[in-house]
């Protein structure tokens, strides 16, 4: 009985970590993204705003996939990059020249590089988290040192 209680919690604990697909979401803190964010090309001084940006559109979860569009497009990873316009779901290709299933690993490199690419393009209001919870706030919150 013991050993069944202990099972169920387990496998509880398993499906709540457990992300689209079975995969096992990783949910990074703030400081934990301000480091990532650093060794993949963000200057220091932009950071509280695009870690206001990731916390506000994935929470910090690198495998984070959003299905909810009313246009039926989909999110993925840290950035919540769309399908519709910058990843493909077959392969590399859009905007970012990127396959969406890569935008759902814990190496942000690759999301990196198409953030940047979109924020060139449309601006950071191409973000609905940042037009909601970053745009014209007080970013201290998220102004934190990388761990």
């Amino acid at each position: 009985m013991r050993l069944t209680v202990l099972g169920a919690v387990v496998a509880a604990t398993a499906v709540a970590l457990l992300g689209p697909g079975g995969a096992e979401g990783v949910k990074w803190s703030k400081c934990q993204v301000a480091a990532q964010l650093l060794r993949n090309g963000f200057q220091r001084k932009d950071l509280p705003t695009w870690v206001c940006i990731a916390m506000g559109e994935s929470s910090g979860n690198t495998r984070a996939i959003n299905r909810h569009n009313t246009d039926g497009s989909v999110d993925y990873g840290l950035f919540q990059i769309n399908n519709r316009y910058w990843c493909s779901e077959k392969g590399r290709g859009k905007g970012c020249n990127i396959s969406c299933k890569s935008l759902l690993d814990d190496n942000i490199a690759d999301d990196s590089k198409c953030a940047r690419h979109i924020a060139a393009k449309q601006g950071l209001d191409a973000w609905v988290a940042y037009k909601q919870k970053c745009k014209g706030k007080n970013l201290s919150q998220y102004n934190v040192k990388p761990c």
